[in-house]
């Protein structure tokens, strides 16, 4: 999915552009909601980050996208944090809490398998490939979700005591 919504996501009704523009705008309201908090117009956050007031509102709305350095300009301006992007927790969004309760219901036994599989250490999501394919079942379809991360084992510090001088 990229980054921001074109207009054609609004106007055509269908599920995967509507649940697009739904998770654009949603993800980038918590913006529209401290700049309403801070009493600021685009123009006043624009001249704050050096860029266009049409070039920002169009930025908010999901239409371009800040750099990082831009987005932590706004963030500072608008008073708010990366962790404020992230919307309530638990989460409320009905696919996104699913995983979240996938999490609390078998995050430790996953992590208990994984520890006498591969010693211990964790599971990178950084280089990880996630995969989610339909798979058709006479009861209803399921949702076949994996996870490729690459072990990481834990790192060890190896305390040495240092000579008096």
């Amino acid at each position: 999915m990229s980054s921001f919504v074109t207009w054609d996501a609004y106007l055509s009704p269908t599920p995967a552009r509507m649940s697009q523009a739904t998770a654009t705008t949603s993800s980038l309201s918590f913006l529209f909601e401290a700049k309403a908090k801070k009493g600021l117009t685009f123009d006043q956050i624009a001249q704050a980050i050096g860029k266009d007031e049409v070039w920002v509102a169009a930025a908010f709305y999901g239409q371009a996208k800040f750099s990082t350095e831009e987005l932590q300009k706004v963030f500072e301006v608008l008073g708010v944090s990366p962790l404020d992007a992230q919307g309530p927790m638990p989460p409320t969004d009905p696919v996104v809490y699913r995983l979240y309760e996938s999490v609390l219901v078998y995050g430790h036994a996953i992590k208990a398998i994984i520890h006498e599989k591969f010693g211990d250490g964790i599971m990178s999501m950084i280089d990880c490939k996630v995969n989610i394919e339909k798979k058709p079942d006479p009861k209803g379809d399921r949702v076949l979700l994996t996870f490729d991360g690459k072990f990481l084992p834990y790192a060890t510090c190896k305390w040495v005591p240092q000579k008096e001088i």
